[in-house]
């Protein structure tokens, strides 16, 4: 983060105090500023506070806020800030630009469907006219490069096809799941299930916790889940259960997806790459596709479930956990990470994420009140009828929060 950004990001953060005014009764003029600053963490300048001005006495609020998210700070800092920590375990804002972030803000710029974030075949990169290094399957130099620049998001930023970038299979790209920051985030050693749970988090707005349901089938819970941890089944069956049921099988869809990096030389993995196994590899410890640590801890519980393939089933469409609002439309299960994506974008909970996320960022607070509560409401219906532009949701939540 360079100096103007940090500025622009301990702004932004000022607003909750230094824009505790009552402006039910101001004028157009200090309602423009407010927008502006909600929108943009900085002030308008005179004259795109005098066109904001007139769209407000025109009753066009909602035009002065898209007039507000043509300044480039809206993209360099509120957008960045927004999607910063998503890309970590730390959840951390403090982090370099990176294939992640840009590629959501490549999406919100072009009024893109949102839900792409999670399965399409995209991804953001530098203007090849800036000179930058290139993209590189190992490293984040050509992002850092870009915000170190001082380059503008909003207009450095160019659309790829991830495939034809990193060499991933069509099939087997899936938006940010799939970038080279979420793998270094995600995939790296572990089980992958932590990709899961981060999408979730990230894209639903749920932990593991909120969703643990007891009643579902245990079928496909892995070996290295022990079903007597401390020698008592009990704790098995009323937690452990809660989450592994729906999350292993879920979870499967990564099976083919590893991060691979020199522990030794490299202990953080910045200089690792995104690993998929295509038909032609096969794992010598797991004799498959499948990568060897869905295999590890085997003999936990050897009578547990051994994945074959990356076939995944949503068993949250049953119980519980049918109040995500899955899209009856998909069959609720399928192949790879793509497939995956889609699913969980496609829910009413992914579009609900979203505007809430976007309601906190904009007003400075989290829906506090029936009266909110009913906004964010009308806000995803919004949503979804602008073709799932997060636009249209910055736009009705700086006008809804401007008289705060």
């Amino acid at each position: 983060m360079n100096a103007r950004q940090g500025l622009q990001t301990l702004i932004q953060t000022a607003l909750g105090a230094s824009l505790a005014l009552t402006l039910a009764h101001a004028g157009p003029r200090e309602q423009a500023k407010v927008i502006h600053d909600r929108i943009a963490g900085v002030p308008p300048s005179a004259e795109v506070l005098d066109t904001m001005a007139a769209q407000i006495e025109n009753n066009d609020a909602l035009g002065a806020a898209f007039t507000a998210m043509e300044d480039p700070a809206f993209y360099d800092v509120t957008l960045k800030n927004l999607a910063a920590p998503w890309t970590n375990e730390a959840m951390s804002v403090f982090v370099p630009l990176n294939d992640y972030i840009a590629t959501v803000i490549g999406l919100v710029r072009d009024g893109e469907d949102f839900r792409k974030v999670l399965y399409d075949d995209v991804l953001y990169v530098g203007d090849p006219s800036l000179g930058l290094p290139p993209y590189a399957n190992d490293s984040n130099a050509h992002y850092e490069a870009l915000e170190d620049g001082g380059y503008s998001l909003k207009d450095a930023l160019v659309r790829r096809s991830q495939s034809a970038v990193t060499g991933l299979p069509y099939d087997a790209t899936a938006g940010v799941i799939t970038s080279r920051a979420s793998a270094r985030a995600f995939f790296s050693a572990g089980t992958n299930r932590a990709m899961f749970r981060f999408t979730l988090l990230n894209h639903l707005c749920k932990d593991l916790e909120q969703v643990a349901d007891v009643t579902l089938p245990t079928d496909r819970i892995r070996q290295d889940v022990s079903r007597s941890p401390g020698g008592d089944s009990r704790v098995f069956l009323n937690n452990c259960v809660g989450c592994h049921s729906g999350m292993d099988p879920m979870a499967q869809a990564f099976a083919y997806y590893d991060y691979a990096y020199d522990a030794d030389a490299d202990p953080d993995g910045a200089l690792g790459r995104l690993v998929y196994h295509t038909v032609n590899d096969i794992d010598p410890a797991t004799g498959s596709r499948v990568q060897a640590k869905y295999h590890i801890n085997a003999g936990t519980f050897e009578q547990g479930f051994i994945t074959p393939d990356d076939r995944w089933d949503n068993y949250w469409r049953q119980g519980a956990n049918r109040r995500l609002g899955w899209d009856p439309g998909l069959p609720g299960g399928g192949q790879g990470a793509k497939s995956l994506g889609q699913e969980l974008a496609h829910s009413d909970a992914f579009a609900e994420c979203q505007v809430t996320k976007v309601f906190q960022a904009v007003c400075l607070r989290p829906p506090s009140d029936s009266t909110d509560r009913a906004r964010v409401a009308s806000m995803v219906t919004h949503f979804r009828n602008a073709g799932f532009d997060l636009k249209q949701v910055f736009a009705e939540s700086a006008v809804y929060c401007m008289g705060e």
